[in-house]
C-alpha cells in the first residue's frame, strides 16, 4: 500500500455541500495513491494518527489556498490552422453567420485539420493542454467535430486518447460530428447526418468516445436531425450532450433533456420551457463567457431563472479557434462575475463541481475523503481573489492523481 501524503496548514475551499465554500480556515488533506482519504481541520490530525501508517511526505502549506482540480468540461482542442483573420473580419464588420455561410468559420478550420498530420494534430493540442495544466485544470473534455468524415473525425478523437497517455491529464472525449455540413455533403444535411451516425457504432468500439453532442442551430442541424444522432447514441449506451440555443431558440435543450443529456451548452437564447426540462432531467448548464464575449453578444443567457430553477451551472473555455480562443479557465471566472452577473462561489462551482457532473464524473470536483488526488494550490488566500483579480496565474502546485508537478 501507498504510504500517505499530508498536506497541512492550508486554507481549503472543499466545495463540499452545507457550507459557503466548504471552507476550513487550517485544514489538512492526506492522500494515499490517487485518492484522498482524509479532509478536516490540522487540529484534529493528530487524534487520526493512530490510524494512518507514517506519512511518506508532508508538506507544510503555510496557509495557501487548495482548491480542487479545475475541470474544463467545453472544449475542442484538437484541431488545425487558426482563424485570426475572421477576427478581423469581424471587425470590420461581417457577422459569424455569414462567414460560416461563406466558406469560413467551422468548414475553414476543417480543411486545415484534414491538411494537418497526427503528429502535427497532437503538437499543436499538447501545447494548448499545457498552458491550460499551468492554470490548475486536472480534467478536460476534448471535442470532435473538425474532421467531419469517419477518418479523420476518429484521427481527432486519437489525438485527444492520447494527450491521456502521454500527460498528467484525465481526458474525457465526444463525437462532435454533427458540427457542420462539410462541403462534400453541400445541400445534403440529412445525408450527411446519416452518415455521421453510422461512424459512431466504430469510434465507441474502438474505445474513442466517451459522450455525443451535436450543434443544433440555425447554421448547425436541425432538432429532427439532432434526434436521430441522439437515437444511435443511445442504442450505443453512449451519454448525450448539445450545443443548444447559442444563437437561436430551437427548443434544443428541452430536446437533450428527454435524452437525459449530460450538459446543454451556451444557452444564451433559452427558453422557460428548456430550463423547466433541463431541471427536471438533471441537465447541467455550460455557460460559456469566452464565446459570449469573442462574439460580442448581447443576449445573456438566463442565469437568475437557472439559478432560481436549481439549475446547475457549470463554466467552461470553450476554446475553439472561431469563437473562442482563449486558454484560460481562470480568466472564465472573472468573466463568469463580470459579464453573467454569478458569484464568485457559483463560477467557483462552475468549473469544479458542476463541471466534473457535466462530464458524468462523480469522483472530482471536491475535496472529500473517496475522491480522485486532485488539487490545486494556489498563491492566495481566498478563492473569490482569482475571480477578483485577471491576467496574472497565481498557481503554485497542480497535483494530479496524488502526483505533484
Amino acid at each position: 500500500m501507498t504510504a500517505p501524503h499530508l498536506w497541512r496548514h492550508a486554507r481549503l475551499a472543499t466545495f463540499a455541500p452545507g457550507s459557503p465554500w466548504g471552507w476550513i480556515e487550517d485544514g489538512t488533506v492526506i492522500t494515499e495513491g490517487d485518492r484522498i482519504t482524509w479532509v478536516g481541520a490540522d487540529a484534529d490530525l493528530l487524534a487520526l494518527a493512530s490510524a494512518h501508517r507514517q506519512p511518506a511526505a508532508e508538506f507544510d502549506l503555510q496557509g495557501a489556498l487548495v482548491t480542487p482540480g479545475l475541470v474544463d468540461a467545453h472544449t475542442h482542442l484538437v484541431y488545425g490552422g487558426d482563424r485570426a483573420a475572421e477576427f478581423e473580419q469581424r471587425l470590420q464588420g461581417a457577422t459569424y453567420e455569414e462567414i460560416a455561410r461563406a466558406g469560413g468559420g467551422i468548414r475553414a478550420t476543417v480543411a486545415a485539420t484534414r491538411a494537418a498530420s497526427d503528429e502535427q494534430l497532437f503538437a499543436s493540442a499538447a501545447k494548448r493542454a499545457r498552458i491550460l495544466m499551468a492554470e490548475g485544470v486536472t480534467t478536460i473534455e476534448i471535442k470532435s467535430g473538425y474532421g467531419l468524415a469517419e477518418a479523420h473525425e476518429a484521427r481527432c478523437l486519437a489525438v485527444a486518447r492520447r494527450l491521456a497517455r502521454e500527460l498528467p491529464l484525465e481526458v474525457r472525449t465526444t463525437s462532435l460530428a454533427a458540427h457542420a455540413l462539410p462541403p462534400e455533403y453541400a445541400g445534403r444535411p440529412d445525408d450527411y447526418i446519416d452518415a455521421a451516425i453510422t461512424w459512431l457504432a466504430g469510434q465507441r468500439a474502438a474505445g474513442l468516445v466517451d459522450a455525443v453532442d451535436a450543434f443544433c442551430d440555425t447554421i448547425g442541424f436541425t432538432p429532427a436531425q439532432t434526434e436521430r444522432v441522439f437515437v444511435e447514441a443511445r442504442r450505443l449506451n453512449l451519454p448525450v450532450k448539445l450545443h443548444a440555443e447559442q444563437l437561436s431558440d430551437q427548443d434544443g435543450a428541452a430536446l437533450a433533456a428527454r435524452y437525459g443529456a449530460l450538459s446543454c451548452d451556451h444557452l444564451e437564447h433559452l427558453s422557460p420551457r428548456g430550463i423547466a426540462a433541463m431541471q427536471a432531467a438533471g441537465t447541467v448548464a455550460v455557460l460559456l463567457p469566452g464565446a459570449y464575449y469573442f462574439l460580442r453578444d448581447t443576449t445573456l443567457p438566463p442565469v437568475a431563472a437557472l439559478r432560481a430553477a436549481g439549475v446547475p451551472m457549470a463554466i467552461a473555455t470553450d476554446h475553439n479557434p472561431g469563437s473562442s480562443p482563449a486558454l484560460s479557465l481562470v480568466l472564465m471566472l472573472n468573466m463568469a462575475c463580470t459579464l453573467f452577473r454569478l458569484t464568485p462561489e457559483e463560477a467557483w462551482r462552475g468549473v469544479t463541481v458542476h463541471a466534473a457532473r457535466a462530464l458524468g464524473l462523480a469522483d472530482r470536483g471536491r475535496l472529500a475523503a473517496g475522491l480522485r488526488a486532485d488539487f490545486v494550490v494556489w498563491d492566495a488566500e481566498h478563492p473569490r481573489e482569482l475571480a477578483y483579480r485577471f491576467g496574472h496565474n497565481p498557481c503554485r502546485r497542480r497535483v494530479f492523481a496524488g502526483a505533484e508537478e
